[in-house]
């Protein structure tokens, strides 16, 4: 995926006001993600719950009649984790695992997956994942080019989820700084650190500064969500 095709995904995802909507830019992003499907599971601190997929109604249905989601290793694994999850990672050495993984790749899941994990506000807990019929080689080569953006995909999904559902009961950001916004800018049109900081004429410490900086005020965990943040809430365009 190219910055130039990732760019809309995100300022898309972030103009949704509805679920339906969100529904729709998650089927699109099964398309450009070139995957089997996408799921974005959100559950917030009193317990509520709900899902947007592209699943088919029947393993939806298989899904909750066989009550997979108690020994799901995918959920159960990733509340445990902070960081983006391949699916190999996670513990499938039950039997119970091993009979819903099986059961999962009948069903057209796909044999390979990964799952950003996203703490919001207030307790708030989400999955956003993805999963694919790839054979090990096609999947690392995946994951080497797409997880930086799938990380950017996630953040932006739950924040519009958030605003969606009026959980997001978020202090108002501070205003970026023209350096700020502008280094993000740079960055989300795909320059590095050193070329932003060439084409600002300052040095990569500054950049560093501007970047962390921008990340304290936008509320967001890494550069990546920094980046898709300020693009979703309109501080910077490109």
């Amino acid at each position: 995926m190219t910055e130039r095709n990732l760019t809309p995904a995100l300022e898309a995802i972030g103009a949704v006001r509805t679920l339906d909507s969100l529904r729709e830019q998650i089927v699109g992003l099964r398309d450009l993600l070139d995957v089997a499907h996408v799921t974005y599971h959100s559950v917030n601190s009193t317990g509520r719950q709900y899902a947007v997929h592209t699943h088919s109604p029947e393993w939806q249905g298989r899904y909750m009649e066989r009550g997979y989601f108690k020994i799901d290793p995918v959920v159960l694994g990733s509340f445990q984790r902070f960081q983006p999850a391949d699916w190999k990672s996670f513990d499938w050495s039950s039997r119970p695992a091993r009979e819903f993984f099986r059961d999962a790749v009948a069903y057209g899941v796909g044999n390979q997956g990964m799952t950003v994990p996203i703490r919001g506000p207030g307790g708030q807990f989400a999955l956003f994942s993805v999963s694919a019929q790839m054979d090990d080689e096609e999947w690392s080569a995946w994951c080497r080019t797409r997880t930086g953006d799938l990380i950017a995909l996630a953040h932006t999904t739950n924040a519009a989820a958030l605003q969606i559902e009026g959980a997001a009961a978020a202090p108002a950001m501070q205003a970026l700084s023209p350096r700020e916004a502008e280094t993000l800018r740079l960055l989300a049109l795909g320059y590095s650190r050193a070329k932003a900081a060439e084409s600002l004429s300052i040095s990569e410490h500054t950049i560093r500064v501007y970047i962390e900086s921008a990340r304290l005020k936008l509320g967001a965990q890494n550069t990546i969500h920094a980046v898709a943040r300020a693009l979703s809430d309109g501080h910077i365009t490109v």
